[in-house]
């Protein structure tokens, strides 16, 4: 599967399971994201989204959007978009 890196994580919150990503490109809801770094790697669906604690079905290059992800993830952690 090809894939194209779309961001990169900035924060974490361990207690709602939720990473901050930085955009370089557009993701929306339902895509497959990889998420690689130093202590992670593993793929998951994109199944909600939010931008500034608002529900969003769509982020564009720049946005900060917060995902809910399947396992812990780093700061500076790589986002990549299966195409």
């Amino acid at each position: 599967m090809e894939e194209k890196e779309i961001g990169v994580v900035t924060h974490y919150f361990g207690k709602i399971s939720v990473g901050i990503i930085e955009l370089k490109d557009s993701l929306k809801v339902g895509d497959t994201i990889h998420i690689k770094g130093t202590h992670d790697d593993f793929t998951q669906v994109v199944e909600s989204m939010q931008i500034e604690h608002n529900n969003v079905t769509f982020g564009r290059k720049g946005d900060l959007v917060g995902i809910k992800v399947i396992q812990k993830v780093h700061p500076q952690d790589k986002v990549y978009l299966a195409v």
